[in-house]
């Protein structure tokens, strides 16, 4: 077998090509890896938003809070269903009141749904990893309303001490910012749930209702009860499972999207790989010549390129998996389709993010790699020494 350290020299003696075919790889790898990092993102910051135990009760055939619509004497028989419990506290169930308003964006010209959550005293107490990170919470009753984290300072009007029309002639004032562990609650408004019922005209009734199990295990007996009773009309999901769907629309679009793009790209760095190691072939005949009349094999010299081509592709993969950590200070807002809603994700990173970016790095540099390396295994030792 031909020594590595031979190949490592060449990419070393050759710094011009080894820098350009390296950067172009890398490219590719950037892109591979920020699409999935971000993907990852959406479903984790959709996914924060659930818990095991609690389960989310919407109108039959609604696929979202916001095509949903639920009486106020049907939640009072689903806040009555044996299998709920308090917890530390914190309320059986909630009703709560789902909208979306269109405000102005700040840094752009063009407008944004942003979606408004009505809630009352014990929502947040149902929620317990939520909390008013600045100003104080919304009094109930009032025109007050507190922000998530991610939106806060986005929209005109969405800033603490600020106010915006939650519907025409019914300004509301932001008194407080909350957060919530990076969810999606982060990229809605609160207002109290009256209010918002009386300014979109949603009175005597509520968009979903979320409950609290005695344990997860409890869930299909309650699904079964809710389910049962035609008289609701209701269905019952577990609220990771609401929130994977939700997320599932637009990481796949992503998905499919950023891997296209990467795609072409990669054909590109590959030609561009095959068009280096072409080049690095024919300025070394005579050292392959020379090779070969050591005694080195055609399978040796096979192998030894593409060691090379590989090496090559996983120094430009490194560099490019790298740069897409820095993605991670990245703040990216999409509509959610499934709310027809701005929501704010962030690249996420995770170790096998990384290490599939670098296998397709390698993979890259194997097939880029394959011809050139073929041609110099082929070459006839003599007519190479002669060259």
């Amino acid at each position: 077998m031909v020594p590595v350290q031979y190949n490592l020299r060449n990419l070393v003696v050759r710094k011009a090509t080894t820098v350009a075919t390296a950067l172009g790889l890398g490219l590719v790898v950037f892109i591979f890896s920020s699409v999935l990092m971000l993907s990852n993102g959406i479903k984790r910051t959709l996914g924060r938003s659930a818990a095991e135990d609690v389960a989310v009760v919407i109108r039959k055939g609604s696929d979202a809070e916001l095509a949903s619509g639920i009486e106020d004497a049907s939640v009072n028989i689903v806040l009555a269903s044996k299998e709920l419990a308090e917890k530390d506290g914190a309320p059986k169930g909630v009703g709560e009141v789902v909208v979306v308003v269109l405000l102005d964006k700040l840094g752009t010209t063009g407008f944004s749904n942003v979606q408004v959550r009505g809630v009352a005293d014990r929502s947040v107490a149902f929620r317990p990893t939520m909390k008013i990170v600045e100003g104080r919470a919304a009094a109930p009753g009032t025109d007050e309303v507190i922000v998530g984290r991610a939106i806060a300072g986005r929209f005109k009007g969405v800033k603490l001490g600020e106010s915006f029309e939650l519907k025409k002639n019914r300004p509301a004032t932001v008194v407080g910012v909350f957060e919530d562990g990076g969810s999606s609650y982060e990229s809605e408004v609160w207002a109290d749930v009256n209010l918002v019922r009386t300014a979109f005209g949603r009175e005597g009734g509520v968009s979903s209702v979320r409950v609290r199990l005695e344990s997860p295990s409890k869930f299909d007996a309650f699904k079964a009860s809710i389910e049962s009773n035609r008289q609701l009309d209701l269905e019952a999901v577990r609220e990771t499972t609401y929130y994977e769907k939700q997320s599932e629309g637009m990481a796949n679009f992503i998905n499919a999207l950023g891997i296209l793009i990467a795609v072409f790209f990669s054909v590109g760095a590959m030609i561009g790989a095959m068009i280096t190691m072409h080049a690095s072939i024919a300025n070394r005949q005579r050292e392959i010549g020379t090779l070969r009349a050591l005694g080195f094999s055609k399978l040796s010299i096979l192998g030894s390129f593409l060691i090379e081509s590989v090496a090559l592709a996983l120094i430009g993969g490194a560099v490019g998996a790298l740069a897409s950590l820095l993605m991670g200070m990245v703040r990216f807002s999409m509509m959610n389709w499934a709310t027809f809603s701005e929501v704010v994700f962030t690249f996420e990173p995770t170790p096998l993010i990384i290490l599939s970016s670098l296998i397709v790095a390698g993979v890259m540099g194997l097939f880029g790699g394959f011809f050139p390396a073929l041609r110099a295994a082929r070459m006839s030792p003599i007519l190479a020494m002669r060259g």
